[in-house]
């Protein structure tokens, strides 16, 4: 009897978990939030060696931002997740800009296509196009793919598919990455 009363329970957590919208994501966020530190792969001086060109801001190179925690996003208009997952960007850029560097580069985008989304958004978080080939360590394979790099680096996360980007958990990691 108590092991059918297990399952049952096993069940319903598992049902919960699988099919009450938000719950999967919100465990991931509270149990999950970091990528191991002593696995992460460390991006070279030859891998930030890309050339960015501004649309909100001015031109400049990758390797600019070398020394500094960057949020790193791969995006695209035509992509749904990843219009999806602006507002949230946008928020995050809105309350830890100067703490941590916004890089976000348009990929398989005209200029002014890009210009026209920002604009009828009203979003102000730095984009460009790259203008140069992108190091396979970097380049993304699905859009959006969104790179959290630490001073020296290193890759703290990666997240290739829609994340809220205006979580606690992402404020307290940052807020952590740029002590």
């Amino acid at each position: 009897m108590k092991k059918n009363i297990i399952y049952i329970v096993l069940v319903i957590i598992i049902g919960i978990i699988a099919f009450v919208p938000g719950v999967k994501d919100y465990l991931r966020d509270q149990f999950f939030p970091i990528a191991a530190v002593e696995n992460a792969v460390t991006i070279s001086e030859e891998d930030y060696d890309i050339d960015l060109q501004g649309i909100n801001v001015p031109s400049t190179n990758l390797k600019n931002f070398r020394g500094k925690p960057v949020f790193l996003n791969f995006w695209g208009t035509w992509c749904p997740p990843c219009r999806k997952e602006w507002p949230s960007i946008q928020k995050l850029y809105d309350t830890k800009k100067g703490k941590i560097e916004f890089v976000l580069i348009a990929m398989k985008d005209e200029e002014s296509a890009v210009r026209k989304f920002l604009q009828e958004n009203n979003y102000t978080v730095p984009v460009y196009i790259a203008q140069s080939p992108i190091s396979e360590k970097l380049l993304p394979k699905v859009f959006p793919t969104t790179f959290l790099l630490d001073k020296t680096g290193r890759i703290l996360i990666k997240e290739d598919a829609y994340r809220d980007w205006n979580t606690e958990s992402t404020h307290k990691f940052i807020d952590n990455i740029i002590k």
